[in-house]
């Protein structure tokens, strides 16, 4: 293996390998931009050389102004992936040679993601693009490796050599992106590579990279879901021809609802991909065929790649109507948004609003009917609906090659309904996706998910979303209402039909029951016997479901509909009890499975009642006519509704209940109308109540908790758990499940589920529990401590000097933070309470304390605010990886009424013997200030002591720091203003009226640059070391002067 120690050595070698797979030999050298839009011009000359085009006559500067223009206007990576992948661009003719068509509007080919490595499709290599300088004053920059298609830049490569972390080279390629680096010809940029030999990701384009949301960078992986490490490995299956051509033209997707572009990842890109293959594969006209399915875990995407799969099919014109199916309207409704949302111009989804629509849409012949989207319920009624299909139309539908992909296809495709289409539609094939396929274990009707749909196509399960945290972990929380120990007595008991226990050994045959019940050869859950072929029963198999109800009747015991069981009130006490703690003081909503529609409506009373602080609701099947307890059920409808309108002012009846689902729906996920709504918690949503079907039908980030009072068994936990791992940011690590409802039965069956649905990769499904945690957390913060030991710094009282101990830090301090989050989830807070471990009783032990944490806290915070070390020639410079979303809402900073007690305590101690003693207390709390305040602190002491400050009774040091503050920085001030010889009101304005990012940008800070006194500013340099001309002299103004504001230190 090479190692490169050089990045020039590296660059080499991936040009070559480029060069090797589809890219022309000939590399553009250290380009201009200018020279690139040159380039791209006689590329578009070339490729539109007919009369209707540009009639051999080329492109003149004005006529590619038209285009940059056209590209300015877009701005964003997300339009511009329309403006790419358009085909072509109109520009009006100002070439007086061209006399047929000067002053007329003609169009121009670009780029067709049909014509890979073939027709008139160019593939350029470009080395070290250079970058104009954003600012007037700042310097030109270069990139590695830009990669051209048609003379377009659309994929940018960042290289690190060997031994330096991949974060370096992202880092920089968001420090690019913020400065507006890639703009002008830069801005059509669609994909960056951040590459080390060892290690590389990859991202879309878009205006916040780095803004503390890397959950959109990939790691490039191989059919069976390994990450490829190897370098050579990466750009031979990411970056050669034709795969980068199809990466920019099929594999982008510019997302309108979420408002930025995104790259499919590699899972994503296997799937449609074998779907597309396999339409091609179709002999068409044969009965009853199997496409096969994908297993995609829930959260990871199957929308988008489901709706990638049925645009290949379409643009390659492999079928003539691709219908996405689905369960139920609401799903039905919420993928119709997404799929137009991931729409281009050219293709539009059509929505079926009725049976007769639906028909005419799969009649129809017009291109723009070929995606559509319906439910499968709909579907099933083509034929007995009164508008539906009648017989010569099926026969006209036969000769149409139609594609079904349907979505959740584990769920109520396995009735009649999906026969009933087959039937309908005989010679049309059918693809399933779905994150939980039935198998054999848990086989519907004695079908499974191959038996419906064919053999599978990919898989990538939950095990695998977990580790390529494209998905959250889970917490798996035991809540038992009843002790198992009373449990099991009741139930012997009940068994012996023995009234107590006395009663039970009064009678041998009672006797012998109890004894049996109450001895280990029965278990709290049942399990199958393999030798005997059976079920044997557990303790919990016995239990009524009476136990948790309460009573039997809940329909008609009016005295009792408010009282709640013993379990229920349990359970809601649970729940508000730690909501703050779970559900990151009401950041985060819940929902709550209840195991039937009154439990549900009886659930929702209780809450009302004992919990009026929490913004509560109930969605289910509101279809109960003529039903059992329909009364009930009605009335809590009715109650649930009007609450609802109470509360939100929406008004929703039983006609239109749906859309009162469909706003419970938006709500939860902060979309649409609701998409900050975050902003005003009262409209927010704390718990939603669900029962069956609808369980499945809430996908939100904002949903971090699943409250079970049901027991489950395998695709229905794992659809269930997935509501709550969906990836939000660094305050939620994990998706918390509690389970309250016969405990031990659902941990056998969460095992069960597991194992089946985990892809044999069950290791890290489940987070470590609190002793674990706490452990990792000890390791992690003596890593830090040997760190700060190891740069002579005590007490963490301030940063280690050299950068890449801070860079450690940075890395150290971001993982311990994550484990922390993860302990507080699980109930820690720094109280010796906290700290037992719930399983066995006993302490753990934490190593260090929150004044500590504290400490290295505000540590951190000024790692942002570090000025960056002079650049060192032939050395890359040490990036500081820091993640903004890392702040002190737990924290509870400095006690300084603690701080001014041991002030006051070492005033009244000077000149006394234990004088020393009181300073180091205080200088040992000075570590927890930050490093200005230490600063001032410290000169308030030297001044106590040496007499130039006369404590007053009163004052403390919070006093003295405000006024040495104040004074300090009134004096830097004027020291400023009187070296570079600025107006002194200008400057103030400069940094006390504006935001520091704004203030660097702004026309009164250039002014300031610009007059700056060149005589008072060169003796300042000349101090400082540095002979400089007046240009150079500006340069440094310019620096000093951002450096001042960003820091906010005006100390020279």
């Amino acid at each position: 293996m090479t190692i490169f120690t050089k990045e020039s050595d590296f660059e080499n070698a991936l040009i070559e390998v480029l060069t090797q797979h589809g890219w022309e030999k000939e590399v553009i050298e250290y380009p201009t931009e200018e020279d690139l839009i040159q380039n791209w011009a006689q590329i578009l000359f070339n490729n539109n050389l007919e009369r209707d085009r540009l009639n051999g006559c080329p492109l003149t500067n004005g006529e590619m102004a038209q285009i940059l223009e056209q590209i300015q206007n877009l701005k964003t990576p997300l339009k511009l992936n329309g403006f790419i992948n358009g085909k072509t661009v109109s520009i009006k003719r100002d070439n007086p040679e061209d006399i047929e068509h000067f002053g007329k509007e003609v169009s121009l080919k670009i780029y067709d993601r049909q014509e890979i490595a073939a027709g008139s499709s160019r593939y350029q290599i470009v080395r070290q693009p250079q970058f104009k300088k954003v600012h007037p004053l700042g310097r030109d920059r270069r990139g590695d490796v830009m990669l051209l298609i048609n003379g377009m830049p659309v994929i940018h490569i960042e290289l690190k050599k060997h031994y330096v972390n991949v974060s370096e080279a992202y880092i920089q390629i968001e420090r690019y992106v913020n400065s507006d680096i890639f703009s002008g010809l830069f801005s059509l940029v669609q994909i960056f590579v951040a590459m080390t030999p060892e290690e590389t990701v990859y991202f879309a384009n878009n205006p916040y990279l780095g803004r503390g949301n890397r959950n959109y960078y990939f790691h490039w992986e191989d059919f069976n879901n390994e990450v490829i490490s190897d370098w050579k490995e990466v750009a031979i299956q990411l970056l050669s021809i034709p795969m980068a051509h199809q990466m920019i033209g099929f594999y982008t997707v510019a997302d309108k609802e979420d408002g930025f572009l995104k790259v499919m990842r590699s899972y994503q890109y296997y799937a449609a991909s074998q779907i597309a293959a396999a339409v091609s594969r179709i002999k068409w006209g044969e009965r009853n065929q199997r496409g096969g399915h994908i297993w995609h875990t829930t959260g990871s995407g199957k929308t988008m790649t489901s709706f990638k799969s049925a645009e290949l099919i379409a643009t390659s014109q492999s079928a003539d109507k691709v219908v996405f199916l689905m369960d139920r309207i609401e799903l039905g409704n919420q993928s119709l948004r997404e799929y137009r949302s991931f729409a281009d111009a050219s293709a539009t989804v059509q929505q079926t609003e009725s049976t007769s629509v639906l028909k005419s849409k799969l009649l129809s012949t017009n291109p723009q009917d070929t995606l559509i989207v319906t439910s499968i319920q709909k579907l099933s009624r083509i034929k007995q609906d009164e508008d539906g299909i009648n017989e010569d139309e099926i026969e006209k539908l036969s000769s149409k090659r139609i594609v079904f992909i349907v979505d959740e296809a584990h769920r109520s495709t396995f009735g009649e309904m999906l026969s009933d289409i087959r039937k309908t539609f005989p010679y049309a094939i059918f693809f399933g996706f779905t994150g939980t396929p039935i198998h054999e274990e848990n086989s519907k009707k004695n079908s499974t998910t191959v038996d419906i749909f064919g053999n599978e196509l990919h898989r990538y399960t939950v095990a695998d979303g977990i580790r390529d945290k494209n998905v959250l972990p889970f917490y798996l929380l035991e809540c038992p209402t009843f002790i198992d120990v009373d449990i099991r007595e009741k139930v012997a008991l009940h068994e012996a039909k023995a009234v107590d226990q006395d009663d039970a050994f009064s009678d041998p045959a009672k006797k012998k029951i109890y004894q049996h019940f109450m001895g280990p050869t029965i278990e709290m859950a049942g399990y199958y016997d393999k030798e005997l072929n059976k079920y044997i029963r557990g303790i919990e198999d016995y239990i009524p479901d009476s136990q948790y109800r309460g009573y039997d009747n809940l329909y008609s015991d009016k005295e009792k509909e408010l009282e709640g069981s013993v379990h229920q009130k349990a359970v809601v006490n649970n729940i508000k009890k730690y909501w703050n703690l779970r559900s990151g003081d009401g950041k985060f909503h819940g929902i709550f499975a209840t195991s039937s529609i009154p439990e549900a409506i009886k659930y929702y009373r209780i809450f009302k009642q004992e919990c009026p602080e929490l913004k509560v609701t109930a969605v289910f099947d509101s279809n109960f006519d003529n039903v059992d307890g329909y009364q009930f059920k009605e009335d809590g409808v009715l109650e649930i509704l009007d609450d609802y309108y109470k509360r939100y002012d929406n008004l929703y009846t039983l006609e239109n209940h749906h859309k009162f689902r469909e706003d419970v729906r938006k709500r939860l996920a902060h979309k649409e109308n609701y998409k900050t709504v975050e902003r005003t918690p009262e409209q927010q949503l704390d718990i939603v109540i669900v029962v069956n079907q609808l369980l499945t039908g809430y996908d939100s980030k904002w949903v971090n908790t699943l409250y079970l009072d049901k027991v489950m068994e395998y695709e229905m936990i794992i659809q269930a758990f997935s509501r709550t791992n969906r990836i939000f940011g660094i305050d939620k690590p994990v998706g918390t499940i509690v389970c309250y409802r016969k405990p031990n039965t659902m941990n056998r069956n969460v095992d069960r589920a597991l194992e089946l649905y985990s892809g044999n990769k069950p290791l890290g499904l489940f987070v470590s529990k609190l002793p674990q945690n706490i452990a990792a957390l000890n390791s992690k913060f003596n890593e830090i401590k040997i760190l700060f030991e190891f740069e002579n710094v005590s007490n963490f009282s301030q940063l280690p000097e050299s950068d890449s101990a801070v860079a450690k830090f940075a890395k150290l301090f971001k993982e311990l933070v994550e484990l922390l989050e993860m302990a507080r989830i699980q109930g820690f807070d720094w109280t010796p309470e906290s700290l037992v471990d719930p399983d066995t009783g006993e302490s753990v032990t934490i190593e260090f304390d929150e004044e500590t944490y504290n400490k290295l806290l505000l540590r951190y915070k000024e790692i942002e605010k570090r000025p960056p070390s002079p650049p060192v020639p032939g050395k890359d410079p040490v990036v500081f990886d820091v993640d903004p979303n890392i702040r002190d809402k737990n924290a509870r900073l400095l006690d300084y009424n603690y701080l001014n007690e041991k002030f006051k305590k070492f005033v009244k101690a000077l000149g006394k013997e234990n004088t020393t003693k009181a300073r180091e207390e205080l200088h040992y709390l000075f570590a927890s200030l930050n490093k200005d305040e230490q600063k001032i602190a410290n000169i308030i002491l030297t001044d106590i002591e040496s007499g130039n400050l006369k404590w007053e009774e009163g004052s403390s040091l919070s006093d003295y720091m405000n006024i040495y503050q104040e004074a300090k920085e009134e004096k830097d001030i004027n020291l400023v203003v009187s070296t570079f010889g600025w107006d002194k009101k200008q400057f103030i304005k400069l940094i006390k009226n504006m935001v520091p990012e704004q203030a660097v940008t702004s026309a009164l800070f250039y002014d300031l640059v610009k007059n700056a006194d060149q005589i008072k500013a060169q003796k300042y340099f000349e101090k400082q070391g540095k002979k400089l001309g007046k240009f150079n002299l500006e340069v440094e103004v310019f620096k000093k002067l951002k450096e001042m504001i960003l820091t906010k230190d005006f100390e020279l």
